[in-house]
């Protein structure tokens, strides 16, 4: 059984989702020091808040994800819901944009 690094819940079997902490994008490896594993909803809600660049320069650690306020709000959510809870969100067409940056 593992845990989601964002909000503590356990995730099924076959059903994690590995995020890059530095992302793919900067040339982040596919190692055990860069790879945290995370339900889909919560990997979404990171990509959907922060764009990648965003991510290797100040969200690149599983406590400076934590330390954003809207990541907290989410993770505190998304805590009470089942296990296998998954809403697939709408990306606005700015955050859409900006994730390229």
């Amino acid at each position: 059984m593992k845990l989601c690094e964002l909000c503590d819940r356990e995730i099924p079997e076959g059903k994690e989702s590995m995020h890059h902490l530095k992302p793919k994008t900067f040339k982040g490896k596919r190692d055990d020091d860069n790879m945290v594993a995370l339900h889909q909803i919560c990997h979404d809600m990171i990509h959907r808040t922060f764009t990648e660049r965003e991510l290797l320069h100040h969200y690149h650690t599983v406590e400076d994800l934590r330390g954003h306020e809207e990541i907290q709000k989410f993770a505190k959510w998304v805590f009470k819901q089942p296990i296998d809870f998954y809403v697939k969100s709408k990306e606005t067409k700015q955050r859409k944009g900006k994730r390229r940056r």
